[in-house]
């Protein structure tokens, strides 16, 4: 026969039996006594406190065949119990939910359990580590554990409940599994020992339930290692198996501390390492030391809070007289943070013994009078009050002297910035003209300035005018960069409308008012010398007559060499009174634009006075080659046939 463990074969195999979960075993007890037999059940709590031996004794009180109805304290011998024992039964099903985890696995079970049971009387779904299931399983599983199939009961268990969702813990009566209580676990432990013969000390076989954390399972694992040692098992091989620091050692430590002894600390902390204990394992029993150490101080009649054999906790009780509470929370911290340092490193008994010769400090509390001293020095900030008032002087009298700049300031910004907002012709005209300077790109700047003019500018909207209804289409959508103009220049946001305006209307008011294009002449022209003023005034009764173009360019030139470049760069803009040539002129401007669009490219129009004049001297010699506007569609279609 096979060997077999001792936390299998002192497995629990009725609710009595059950080691310190007395609450659990009644309730469960009466349930079945009372046929109240709930579709799901949910088991919580840490490892090896009996959540899953309590899920085999349901499942056999449930299903023995020697009682003809469920019974709390099942036979063991017949054939359901012993296949539920051996985990063979047919109608109990134990799933490991860590490697059943998918929707498919819940949905075979969901599945299986429509069908009744085949030998026994109900059929358990035992689920372990439930909490490990993804969520499209568990929402597959809801409607079935609120509603199972007659005669189905199934048993979640799991250690982390609050992994599992809220939706299926109110679909199960929930049972918490606390951990074993010290005392139980030694009771048991010492049953274990006497059926099995094994020769252990009442000290050592405290320590192992202490060990244990109330594990049951853990310190029935402990215990059967144990029974392998030949002789009398005492506290020292419980620690030596263990791999822990014995309690011995770490009393000898903490005097070594206490006493401030350098020397004995480090024989005491290489005597420890050389019977093969790690370093971090060494700092980590010292830290739970440091915790017992405080708890014997404060409160030296609790000895059930810690795990220690009764000589070690007397004598710890003992040392603690010798220390202050603040010694010990202060080897804590210091303990604490050095325990990254010696996980992290590649020489980790040098920063361990680093580590303890730091705590020396900390059981003297004298360091605390020198930052007292320190702060009794008030007279310190009436010296640093006197310097700064003669700094500050001269800090204040370096401020005027970039006020020399402001002249040239005030030559171009202040002259362009507070035109804008006056209502008048000619400041709006002056806007515009601004304006048009900041629209960017250039082809757009040409489109406006040459076509465009402010009607009006109030409360953030400027409504622009336009000559003819297809520039108008091909205006509005650049509008943002005119925008964007009026935002650069005023420094707020302007809606810009457009609308269409009529030249005749233009021309018309331009008489009214006893305005010319030529008029505009003088006032620009009046810093150039006076023998260049009366040519100026001739252009007026030559552009009345409205004469061919070629005679006009004509009658024009001789004016031209006269005119400054500021003038001629002015007239060049508002000439137009021709309305066949104004329509021409739009007509080619759409032209331009339909031709950049085809090659990828802008139209670019040049703003020299240079270039001007040379383009209408030569005008005058040779006239551009200007396409008829009833060839455009031609050339368009033979330039896409191109590309």
């Amino acid at each position: 026969m096979s060997y077999e463990p001792l936390h299998h074969k002192y497995r629990p195999q009725t609710f009595a039996d059950l080691v310190g979960q007395e609450a659990i075993a009644t309730t469960l007890t009466n349930a079945i006594s009372k046929n109240q037999i709930a579709p799901a059940y949910l088991f919580t709590g840490s490892r090896g406190t009996g959540k899953t031996s309590s899920a085999r004794i349901l499942a056999k009180s449930l299903n023995c065949l020697a009682s003809p109805v469920p019974t709390d304290k099942p036979c063991g011998k017949c054939e359901a119990c012993q296949g539920i024992a051996k985990g063979v039964a047919l109608d109990v099903i134990e799933i490991d939910a860590a490697s059943n985890t998918g929707v498919d696995n819940i949905r075979e079970i969901i599945e299986r359990a429509q069908f009744a049971p085949v030998q026994c009387r109900y059929k358990v779904y035992a689920i372990d580590e439930c909490h490990m299931l993804s969520g499209a399983a568990f929402n597959c599983l809801l409607k079935t554990l609120e509603e199972p199939p007659n005669r189905v009961v199934f048993i979640l268990a799991t250690t982390d409940p609050q992994r599992v969702l809220p939706t299926i813990i109110s679909r199960c009566q929930r049972f918490d599994f606390r951990r074993i209580p010290l005392e139980a676990m030694v009771g048991h432990l010492s049953y274990i020992a006497k059926q099995e013969s094994i020769d252990i000390a009442a000290d050592a076989l405290r320590l192992v339930a202490q060990v244990a954390q109330g594990g049951l399972r853990d310190a029935e694992s402990l215990l059967d290692q144990l029974s392998l040692l030949s002789g009398q098992i005492t506290a020292p091989r419980v620690w030596d198996l263990l791999g822990s620091v014995s309690e011995q050692d770490s009393i000898e430590l903490l005097n070594a501390i206490a006493q401030n002894n350098l020397e004995a600390i480090v024989d005491c902390t290489r005597k420890i390492m050389d019977r093969g204990k790690e370093p971090l394992v060494l700092l980590q029993n010292l830290a739970s030391f440091y915790r017992d150490l405080l708890i014997a101080k404060t409160a030296p009649s609790r000895s059930d809070l810690v795990a220690l054999t009764p000589p070690t906790w007397q004598a710890l009780c003992e040392l603690a007289q010798s220390w202050e509470i603040s010694d010990i929370l202060a080897g804590q911290q210091h303990l604490a943070k050095s325990e990254v340092q010696i996980k992290n490193t590649t020489q980790p008994r040098l920063w361990l013994e680093v580590t303890l010769l730091g705590l020396l400090s900390t059981a003297n509390s004298t360091p605390v009078a020198p930052p007292k001293a320190i702060n009794h020095n008030p007279p310190v900030p009436k010296p640093s009050f006197i310097p700064p008032a003669p700094v500050s002087e001269p800090k204040f009298e370096q401020v005027p002297p970039p006020t020399p700049p402001q002249p040239v300031q005030q030559l171009t910004p202040p002259a362009e910035e507070e035109k804008p907002l006056p209502a008048s012709a000619e400041a709006d005209t002056d806007l515009w003209q601004q304006v048009v300077k900041q629209i960017q790109p250039f082809s757009n700047q040409a489109l406006f300035g040459q076509h465009c003019r402010l009607l009006s500018f109030a409360d953030g909207v400027a409504q622009i005018g336009i000559t003819s209804q297809p520039l108008l289409k091909l205006a509005q959508g650049k509008l943002a960069s005119v925008e964007a103009a009026f935002g650069k220049l005023l420094q707020q946001k302007v809606r810009v409308t457009l609308e269409i305006v009529e030249h005749e209307s233009k021309t018309a008011s331009n008489k009214e008012n006893g305005r010319s294009p030529a008029a505009k002449f003088p006032p620009i022209s009046q810093p150039s010398p006076a023998p260049q003023s009366p040519p100026v005034s001739q252009p007026s009764p030559v552009v009345k007559p409205q004469p061919l173009p070629s005679q006009r360019e004509a009658a024009v030139s001789p004016i031209i060499d006269s005119v400054p470049p500021e003038a001629l760069r002015i007239e060049v803009v508002e000439p137009i009174t021709d309305p066949v040539k104004e329509a021409n002129e739009d007509e080619l401007a759409i032209a331009s634009s339909r031709l950049a669009e085809i090659f990828k490219g802008e139209v670019v129009e040049s703003g020299s006075t240079s270039s001007i004049t040379s383009r209408t001297k030569t005008s005058t010699q040779e006239p551009p080659l200007i396409i008829p506007p009833q060839q455009w569609n031609e050339t368009d279609e033979d330039l896409e046939e191109d590309f």
